[in-house]
C-alpha cells in the first residue's frame, strides 16, 4: 500500500472500517474523541446483518456470544398488539461490550487507534473517511436508555408505542436489559438524570412500561441520554467521505442502524484499497462510496421515514395498531423493505 487512510470517528462503522482495511493490509490510523468502554444511547440488537458483512470485517469472534432474538412483541396502550417471528434472528450485545471489542481487535490487527483525540473537522484531506455518528439536527428528538436487571420480558424483543414515543427493550450481557427510546422532547417536563427515563414514559402513555422499570435494578451508569436527534437519506453532496450515521440516521426502530454502520464499512472497503495502492483518484474513490451508498440504502431511508410517523403519531398508531390486530398488516414484507 503506498497511500494511509485515516478514519475520523471510532464507532461501530469507524472501526468496523478499519477492521476490515488492516484485513487487507492497509495502513489505517483511527481518531476517537472518547474512549473504550462506554455507554452509548442505541438500541443494542443488529437486525439484517449478513454473514458476508460479518466475515468481511472479521467480526464472528467478537458476536459469538451475542443473543439471537428471533420472536418481537408490539405494544399499543399497554396492550400487546401482535407478536412476529423474525426472518432472520437479530443479535443481541451492547454497545459498551462490543465497541470495546472491536477496538482491541483494530490494534492486534495492527492499526493504530489515537483515543481522546479530536480531528478538525473542516479538514478534508485525501484518506480521510468521516464515521463520527450522527449530524446534529433540530431539537425535536431525544434518545434516553439504560441497563435494568430484574425486568422479564414477554418475548425476546418488545416495542411500546406512545404519544410521540416508542421504546425497545432487549436483553444484553449480565442479565441486564437495554432499555431504549425516542421521545418528542417535552420543554415542560423536568426531571433529574436518574427518573427522566420513567418520566418520559408516563407522559408518552407507557405507564405500565415505567411501573415495571421502577420494580427493576438500573444499572446506574448505563444511563445516557442524546439530543438533537434527527432523520435524513444520506449525505450525497460535499468533500467528505461519510459512512455510517455520519452518511445517514435511520429511524431506530427498525433494528437496522447497527447493521447499516457495519455495511456501510463493508461497501467502502474495496475502493479505499485500490486508492491505497495508487490505483484511483480520490475524487473518483468518494463518488464510487456514495454510489453505492445509495444504491444498497436508498430504498431502506425512504420506506423508513415514510413508516417512521406511525410509530409515534397517536392517530396513525391506532391505525397501525388496528391493521396489526386485524392480521393485515405486511410485517414480513415491511421486514424485508427495511432491511
Amino acid at each position: 500500500m503506498t497511500r494511509s487512510i485515516e478514519i475520523v470517528g471510532g464507532g461501530l462503522a469507524g472501526l468496523g472500517l478499519g477492521l476490515g482495511l488492516r484485513r487487507a493490509g492497509a495502513d489505517v490510523t483511527v481518531f476517537e474523541a472518547g474512549s473504550y468502554p462506554r455507554h452509548r444511547v442505541c438500541g443494542e440488537f443488529i437486525s439484517g446483518l449478513g454473514e458476508t458483512t460479518i466475515a468481511r470485517l472479521g467480526l464472528q469472534p467478537l458476536l459469538a456470544d451475542a443473543q439471537r432474538l428471533d420472536e418481537v412483541e408490539w405494544y399499543f396502550g399497554g396492550r400487546p398488539t401482535r407478536r412476529q417471528r423474525l426472518p432472520r434472528p437479530a443479535l443481541a450485545v451492547s454497545r459498551y461490550v462490543l465497541d470495546a471489542r472491536m477496538a482491541e481487535a483494530f490494534t492486534a490487527a495492527g492499526g493504530r487507534l489515537r483515543t481522546a483525540t479530536r480531528v478538525e473537522m473542516g479538514e478534508t484531506p485525501e484518506g480521510r473517511v468521516f464515521a463520527t455518528g450522527r449530524r446534529r439536527a433540530s431539537p425535536a428528538w431525544l434518545g434516553l436508555k439504560l441497563h435494568a436487571r430484574g425486568l422479564p420480558l414477554t418475548r425476546a424483543l418488545e416495542f411500546h408505542l406512545g404519544d410521540g414515543a416508542y421504546v425497545g427493550l432487549c436483553p444484553v450481557e449480565e442479565g441486564r436489559t437495554n432499555v431504549c427510546g425516542l421521545f418528542r422532547q417535552r420543554p415542560d417536563l423536568a426531571a433529574p438524570r436518574e427518573t427522566v427515563l420513567a418520566a418520559y414514559l408516563r407522559a408518552a402513555g407507557l405507564g405500565a412500561l415505567a411501573a415495571r422499570l421502577d420494580t427493576a435494578e438500573v444499572c446506574p451508569e448505563s444511563r445516557c441520554a442524546v439530543a438533537g436527534v434527527g432523520f435524513d437519506r444520506g449525505a450525497t453532496t460535499g468533500e467528505r467521505m461519510s459512512l455510517g450515521d455520519a452518511f445517514a440516521l435511520i429511524p431506530p426502530f427498525t433494528g437496522n442502524g447497527m447493521a447499516m454502520a457495519l455495511q456501510s464499512a463493508e461497501l467502502a472497503i474495496d475502493p479505499l484499497l485500490a486508492w491505497a495502492r495508487g490505483e484511483s483518484r480520490w475524487a473518483d474513490t468518494l463518488r464510487l462510496v456514495r454510489r453505492r451508498l445509495r444504491r444498497r440504502f436508498g430504498c431502506r431511508l425512504a420506506a423508513a421515514e415514510l413508516l417512521h410517523p406511525f410509530l409515534h403519531e397517536p392517530p396513525r398508531q391506532r391505525w397501525l395498531a388496528a391493521t396489526a390486530r386485524a392480521g393485515i398488516l405486511p410485517l414480513q414484507p415491511l421486514y424485508h423493505l427495511l432491511h
